[in-house]
């Protein structure tokens, strides 16, 4: 098995291509990106990158379509579990842009 390597992994994934892609709550608030989205993106984009994807990646919440927010995320390769900080770069409309950024370190 191929195990991610953090110190090989900066991706840049651009969620356009996603069909509604920002989505608001319930109570009409202020649009995010989806959790499920983020995790499944980031982890196609680190498959893109490195040529394997994670075992697991998992956002605990929603990622605000506003530039310079933040989320930390997990993944984990080969049996090691990393943080992952995902930030929202840019903000067009209903599409969103964010970069992804592993730890060096396993937790």
């Amino acid at each position: 098995m191929r195990r991610i390597r953090p110190n090989r992994v900066l991706a840049r994934a651009a969620l356009g291509a996603l069909p509604l892609l920002l989505a608001t709550g319930c109570s009409g608030g202020d649009p995010v990106v989806k959790k499920e989205d983020v995790a499944e993106q980031a982890s196609a984009q680190l498959e893109e990158m490195v040529g394997a994807a994670p075992d697991d990646f998992t956002c605990p919440e929603d990622l605000p379509a506003e530039v310079g927010a933040e989320i930390r995320c997990e993944l984990t390769s080969g049996g090691l579990t990393y943080g992952v900080t995902v930030t929202t770069t840019e903000v067009d409309g209903d599409r969103a842009e964010f970069d992804v950024q592993v730890d060096e370190t396993p937790k």
